[in-house]
């Protein structure tokens, strides 16, 4: 009897278990708000916007950039870059400084600074050289929204290794190549947001550039892994300190058209780790959700983000203005 008792004792209280998990699932389920994954996209939009005057910059400048170039003067290759100017006193060991004033422009208010250094460069490596490394270090770098006060500011160190060789210059003005390939990897990247609290991000991306019709193209696809998991835009901890993971599916398109922060196509998984489902993100939609097909010069309405839990599922639709 006494050994009977016991399993029901084991039983009842595995039942109690079970049901109490259930009802927290239900509960995140219910109320998910798909701020992490909103996080994960600020983040990454806002990545590539730095990354993207990073080479504006560097194509600019010939010492950096290799010998051939045309062009050696503080602006960026498409022209001045709204509420930046370039400190290029440490040009000498392959070094410039990218300081942003707090102009407002496009609905984003840029402070700090970002320091681009080629990795070797006094033993001849130059940006344009194909396996060409640069550290990017992020000081204070905080870029704030101008309609709602929203911010985020990135703190830390990644790598951008040049795959493919040559440099903006090369792609849009010499036209001497069709792609550029960049990989791009951080390491506990700080990412602050509004409320003072901070992410933790492991950025893995491949980068392709491209000048279909004459307009600065961006895919974006995942190469990180981590737990199993291939394909990884980027994992480590939300802002409330939940580990979660960001899977492309779909490479994410985007163009200077429309900004980085509104790409065009795009499939992004999002698993936080103590949520029992995933988040899935699809880019470049009309306000009802659907898929859409976007013109030369002209953008997508937003994003969907989804998520299913024992087959209920549950949507929301995010305009990227």
């Amino acid at each position: 009897m006494k050994k009977v008792y016991s399993l029901l004792v084991l039983v009842a209280i595995t039942a109690l278990f079970t049901f109490t998990a259930c009802n927290k699932d239900k509960k995140a389920f219910r109320n998910e708000d798909g701020s992490s994954t909103v996080d994960n996209r600020t983040a990454q939009s806002e990545n590539d916007a730095a990354v993207s005057d990073v080479n504006d910059v560097l194509g600019n400048q010939g010492a950096l950039r290799g010998k051939g170039t045309e062009a050696s003067g503080t602006t960026g290759v498409l022209g001045n870059i709204c509420g930046m100017s370039l400190d290029t006193t440490g040009m000498k060991a392959g070094s410039v400084k990218l300081n942003y004033n707090g102009t407002t422009c496009n609905n984003r208010t840029r402070t700090g600074s970002i320091v681009l250094s080629i990795v070797d460069y006094a033993f001849g490596k130059r940006w344009k050289t194909k396996g060409a490394v640069l550290k990017v270090e992020f000081q204070a770098y905080k870029i704030k929204r101008a309609s709602d006060g929203k911010s985020i500011q990135f703190d830390g160190i990644q790598y951008i290794t040049n795959e493919s060789g040559g440099t903006w210059w090369e792609l849009f003005f010499l036209k001497t190549q069709s792609t550029l390939v960049h990989s791009i990897s951080s390491s506990n990247l700080n990412a602050t947001f509004e409320d003072g609290k901070t992410a933790l991000y492991n950025i893995n991306r491949r980068i392709t550039y491209s000048y279909p019709s004459n307009i600065v193209t961006c895919m974006a696809e995942g190469i990180g892994s981590s737990d199993g998991l291939s394909n990884l835009e980027n994992f480590g901890s939300t802002r409330d300190g939940d580990a979660f993971t960001s899977q492309v599916s779909t490479p994410i398109i985007w163009n200077l058209t429309c900004g980085s922060g509104a790409p065009i196509q795009g499939e992004v998984n999002v698993k936080v780790a103590s949520k029992a489902f995933e988040l899935k993100c699809l880019f470049g939609v009309d306000n009802s959700g659907n898929s859409v097909a976007v013109a030369p010069n002209t953008c997508a309405y937003g994003w969907k983000l989804e998520w299913t839990y024992k087959g209920d599922t549950k949507k929301k639709i995010i305009g990227y203005n």
